[in-house]
């Protein structure tokens, strides 16, 4: 078996008037969040963000216009998730990126991951997401946003 690196990365894709992009999880069920996804072998963090937005959302974005935070998170891998993981592998270093869409950006999800999505209010999504990191990306995403303007639409 081939075991995820124990790296990822975090997507909060939004609007300018800073809607977010939630995604439920398929498994568990009630699991919402933005677009997550581990590095394959080889890949930078920001192919493996444009990777996943194209994957998770069917959202082809340019990489000039992903916004990477330099900023990285780093937790414990849940309990659920951990057999995907090296025997000796209990955490992950999560790298934190945004993209800014027009207002109405069809979303095409991939089934296998994922089975709903919404468009929420900042506060709104910051109270919807289960990680604390994507909580927190969430709500520091005007603060970024505001530094970067390459956050224009994709």
């Amino acid at each position: 078996m081939a075991y995820k690196l124990p790296v990822s990365v975090l997507v909060v894709v939004h609007t300018a008037t800073f809607d977010i992009l939630l995604l439920e999880r398929v498994a568990p069920p009630g699991f919402w969040q933005s677009v997550t996804g581990s590095l394959e072998p080889g890949e930078t963090p920001a192919e493996t963000a444009l990777r996943e937005l194209r994957e998770e959302t069917g959202i082809r974005a340019r990489p000039e216009h992903l916004v990477d935070w330099h900023h990285c998170n780093r937790f414990v891998i849940r309990d659920e998730w951990r057999h995907r993981y090296a025997p000796d592998v209990s955490h992950n270093t999560e790298h934190v990126f945004s993209l800014c869409v027009p207002d109405g950006q069809a979303v095409a999800l991939a089934p296998d991951e994922h089975d709903a999505a919404l468009w929420l209010p900042q506060a709104a999504a910051a109270a919807k997401v289960f990680s604390w990191t994507n909580r927190d990306a969430i709500l520091q995403l005007r603060e970024h946003y505001r530094g970067n303007q390459a956050g224009t639409p994709a």
